[in-house]
């Protein structure tokens, strides 16, 4: 039996541990929990022009910053909170982001005051289960230009269509674990 150290994984994720650790546990999980949906596509927003490396780093302090992303608390920040946000060297200080999550609470909050549940409307548009991608691995797909269009549509920011993808992969909702990685079969048999 292969130990963790020797398994094969996804290129990405091998040669830093934090980078492997994720992998190995969290990455193309399927996740149903709204609010933790949502808090994974504001990091991935975040990320944009940046590893997702340095936000993993960085995510305790995202975490600590953003109330833990408890929407109905970070839609309340004011430009005080900007400007706490602004100084705080644990996070990716840009105003454009920082602003974005805020509007992304708000967002959040009146799709469910809407009636319309974070989790199921995602994972509606996407059929209801897992897509297992057995092709070429994309930046970006019909479904993540469908998905970046309807989250903009209800007021999300920083959600373009390959930001999008990449949280699709983070989140499960598309398996794109490499074909030799260990995680491909693991991630196929939780989804079922």
């Amino acid at each position: 039996m292969a130990t963790a150290k020797h398994l094969r994984r996804c290129l990405w994720a091998d040669g830093d541990p934090l980078m492997t650790a994720y992998h190995d546990v969290e990455w193309g999980l399927p996740e149903y929990d709204s609010r933790a949906l949502w808090e994974k596509l504001m990091l991935d927003g975040f990320q944009a022009g940046l590893s997702w490396s340095i936000i993993l780093r960085k995510r305790d302090a995202f975490r600590k910053a953003f109330k833990n992303f408890r929407p109905e608390k970070v839609a309340r920040f004011d430009e005080h909170d900007v400007a706490r946000l602004m100084n705080d060297a644990g996070i990716v200080r840009s105003r454009a982001k920082i602003e974005s999550t805020i509007g992304g609470a708000r967002a959040y909050l009146a799709m469910q005051d809407a009636g319309v549940d974070f989790s199921a409307f995602v994972w509606g548009l996407a059929g209801g289960k897992p897509i297992q991608n057995r092709g070429p691995i994309p930046t970006m797909s019909p479904l993540s230009e469908q998905l970046s269009k309807a989250l903009k549509g209800h007021g999300f920011k920083f959600v373009g269509p390959v930001i999008v993808y990449a949280w699709m992969q983070a989140v499960g909702i598309v398996n794109d674990h490499s074909p030799a990685c260990f995680r491909r079969k693991a991630v196929q048999a939780a989804t079922g």
